[in-house]
C-alpha cells in the first residue's frame, strides 16, 4: 500500500464548489439583512467583513447558507464553532469526486462523526448532492440544537442523529449491525489541550492583523470562529485522534467505502500513512485544499478497492 501522489494544491477552491466567486454582499444582505451591520469597504475593492469579529463571521456564514443553499434558518448557540461554509463546502465536493461515476444520490449514504450543533455537513450534503447521513457527536446538547436546525430546514428525514456515549470513540457505540457507507467524514479537534488551543488562536488572530484581538470575560482571546472545548481540543490532538479513527477503522474495514478525515497539521500525514500501512490499507489518497491563504487536506483510506 502506497498514498496516491497528492497533487499541488489548487489555486482555489473546488471547480464544482459554488463558492469560488467573490462575495455578493448586496445579495447576501438581502438574504440576511443583519449582515448589513458588518460589511465595510474593503481595501482594494467592494466590500468585505471583519473576519477577526466572530459575529461578523457569523453572520457571514448564515447569509451565504440562507442566499446560496436555500436554508430557512441557521444559528449556533453562544461559543459554538461556526464552520467556514465555503471550506465545508469543498471538503463535500472532493468526497463526491471518491464516489463511483453515476452513483445515484438517493444511495449515497455517509456517516459524520462529530457534527456539532451546526450539523454543517448534513445540511450542506444533503442540499448539495442530496446524500443521507447519521451524524455522531458526543455533546447532546449539540445533538439537540442540530435536531431543531434539520426539522426547520425539512431534512430531519435525511439526517439521523446519533450520541456517541464514549468520548474516545470513534466508530464503536454507534454503529449497527450491518450498517455500511459509502463515505465517512470528520473535521476532527486539532488541539491537544486548552493553551495549545489558546496558542493557536493567537496565532490565528495575528495572522489576520488583529494583534490585540478580541477576549472573554477572563482575558483569553476569542476565536473568530468560536468553538468549545470538545470541538477544539482532545486527549492527543489531531494526531491521537485520527490514530484512533485509523485503528478503530481496521477493526471494521467494510463500514465504508471510504474512510476520510480533514488535517490540518501537514507534519502529521508521515505519521498517519504508516499508522495505515499497519493496518493495510489497501488504498490511501491525500487531497489538498485551498481556500484564499489556508491550506488544508483531507486524508482518505479504504480496505477494498
Amino acid at each position: 500500500m502506497s498514498p496516491a501522489a497528492a497533487p499541488a494544491p489548487p489555486d482555489g477552491l473546488h471547480p464544482r464548489n459554488p463558492h469560488r466567486a467573490r462575495y455578493d454582499f448586496p445579495r447576501l444582505v438581502a438574504a440576511l439583512p443583519a449582515l448589513a451591520a458588518h460589511v465595510r469597504p474593503h481595501p482594494v475593492a467592494g466590500d468585505t467583513i471583519d473576519f477577526a469579529d466572530p459575529a461578523a463571521v457569523l453572520a457571514l456564514n448564515r447569509a451565504l447558507l440562507l442566499e446560496q443553499h436555500g436554508l430557512i434558518r441557521w444559528d449556533l448557540p453562544p461559543g459554538a464553532l461556526c464552520p467556514p461554509v465555503p471550506g465545508r463546502a469543498d471538503y463535500l465536493c472532493h468526497l463526491a469526486d471518491l464516489l463511483p461515476p453515476g452513483a445515484p444520490a438517493a444511495d449515497v449514504a455517509v456517516l459524520e462523526i462529530g457534527t456539532g450543533a451546526g450539523c454543517i455537513y448534513p445540511l450542506l450534503g444533503a442540499r448539495m448532492f442530496g446524500w443521507r447521513f447519521v451524524a455522531t457527536d458526543i455533546a447532546p446538547e449539540s445533538l439537540r440544537w442540530a435536531a431543531d436546525l434539520l426539522a426547520a430546514n425539512a431534512l430531519a428525514d435525511r439526517v439521523e442523529l446519533r450520541l456517541q456515549p464514549g468520548p474516545a470513540a470513534i466508530f464503536d457505540h454507534v454503529i449497527r449491525p450491518g450498517e455500511r457507507f459509502a463515505l465517512s467524514i470528520c473535521n476532527p479537534p486539532f488541539h491537544a489541550s486548552a493553551e495549545e488551543a489558546e496558542a493557536g488562536t493567537r496565532r490565528k488572530l495575528r495572522n489576520l492583523g488583529a494583534v490585540a484581538g478580541r477576549r472573554d470575560v477572563r482575558g483569553r482571546p476569542v476565536l473568530n470562529f468560536g468553538g468549545r472545548a470538545h470541538e477544539l481540543w482532545c486527549p492527543g490532538g489531531e494526531l491521537g485522534f485520527v490514530g484512533r479513527m485509523i485503528a478503530e477503522s481496521a477493526r471494521r474495514p467494510g463500514l465504508c467505502g471510504w474512510f476520510t478525515c480533514l488535517i490540518a497539521k501537514s507534519a502529521h500525514l508521515p505519521l498517519l500513512e504508516e499508522a495505515l500501512r499497519r493496518v493495510s490499507a489497501a488504498e490511501v489518497r491525500v487531497l489538498p485544499m485551498r481556500h484564499g491563504e489556508k491550506f488544508s487536506r483531507i486524508l482518505a483510506w479504504r480496505f477494498v478497492r
